[in-house]
């Protein structure tokens, strides 16, 4: 049995709470709860009958603790991974697993010398519409890639960043392209490969924040495609769609819906029988606010524990989709195109602001 704690009771954190705390996850539970915000830790430790805490450094004195979900403000997942490594419990922190690669690297660094793992959560790489694109991308059934794009159209006024004053702040938050679309860059770098170069272009639309409501950008990958990406929470007055197409010399598959869970085009130059039943079988997922992959990420998660397994995304691979955000961010501020790796000069993303 895997013994969990969640660090950080804010809105994520109900999902988490409800995979690890009902008995869902097999070979888990939920042992432990911390907010610096003793309301909700409180609120948390009632509904699931648990210890809750109002500091890190008191939840890890608790013995039995085997991993810690680290679901606490962006710019706050460095530190909070270090101390956690430092006590000698795996590590499972949400997305973007920090704001700048520097403090990604100090992470992975930690995670090694005090020998834990290091999981970031990258849920949609788990839905099944996702699963059964990748599952054609691995058998070379897209050809030679053309076009990747990805699409996030979602709403998100002024009263969901005044929740919480680190909400679309540089230091520790960013814009859409750091929180909302991350799942979705990482989902297009998964896919299309190695970065050359990006261009992006960020405005703040229609709220008050020190970063960017929406954002569009293109990119040159080494493989010769093209990339685009379009990201805002500036749609009203509701959420649209949160999607990525691949495009190549055999085929082109969208995957739409909310949160990547809906296949809406799957088409290929030479067909296979399996190919049929894929709109009828595998084209949704159930509904759930949050993405649709965290049940099967969690036993992933358990698997690689238990069974000393290979992580689909740990350090290394979450640093890598985090590169890219980076390089968006400094062509936003900079407005050039940046080449990969890129040297950061005018970003502010993970700092505080100089604005």
């Amino acid at each position: 049995m895997i013994n969990v704690a969640i660090l950080g009771c804010g809105r994520i954190a109900k999902r988490h709470a409800e995979l690890l705390g009902t008995g869902q996850i097999a070979g888990t539970r939920l042992v432990a709860v911390c907010d610096s915000r003793p309301e909700r830790a409180t609120a948390y430790g009632k509904k699931y009958d648990v210890p809750s805490h109002i500091s890190l450094s008191q939840m890890l004195e608790m013995p039995g603790i085997d991993a810690v979900a680290v679901l606490t403000p962006s710019g706050m997942h460095c530190r909070h991974s270090i101390e956690i490594a430092r006590s000698g419990r795996h590590i499972i922190v949400e997305k973007p697993m920090a704001l700048t690669v520097a403090d990604a690297e100090s992470m992975i660094a930690a995670a090694d010398s005090s020998k834990v793992r290091l999981f970031v959560v990258k849920q949609n790489r788990f839905n099944v519409p996702v699963v059964k694109a990748r599952e054609a991308f691995d058998a070379g059934r897209f050809g030679k890639l053309v076009l990747g794009t990805v699409r996030v159209r979602w709403c998100r006024d002024q009263s969901y960043y005044d929740q919480d004053a680190w909400r679309g702040t540089w230091a520790q938050d960013g814009g859409v392209i750091s929180n909302q679309a991350s799942h979705h860059v990482d989902m297009l770098s998964w896919f299309m490969g190695d970065v050359v170069s990006v261009h992006a272009r960020g405005i703040s639309a229609l709220v008050n924040i020190e970063a960017e409501d929406t954002a569009v950008a293109t990119v040159k990958f080494v493989n010769g495609a093209l990339g685009v990406i379009e990201a805002t929470t500036a749609s009203r007055p509701r959420d649209l769609e949160g999607s990525f197409s691949i495009l190549g010399s055999g085929g082109a598959v969208e995957v739409a819906g909310f949160a990547m869970n809906e296949i809406r085009s799957w088409q290929f130059v030479s067909s296979v029988e399996s190919d049929k039943e894929v709109m009828a079988r595998y084209s949704v997922n159930p509904p759930n606010v949050y993405g649709f992959g965290h049940q099967a990420y969690y036993e992933h998660v358990v698997d690689c524990l238990t069974n000393d397994k290979a992580a689909l995304v740990d350090g290394t691979e979450g640093k890598r989709s985090l590169e890219l955000v980076a390089a968006l961010y400094e062509s936003m501020a900079s407005g050039r195109e940046i080449s990969m790796p890129p040297r950061f000069e005018k970003s502010l993303l993970g700092q505080a602001s100089r604005l």
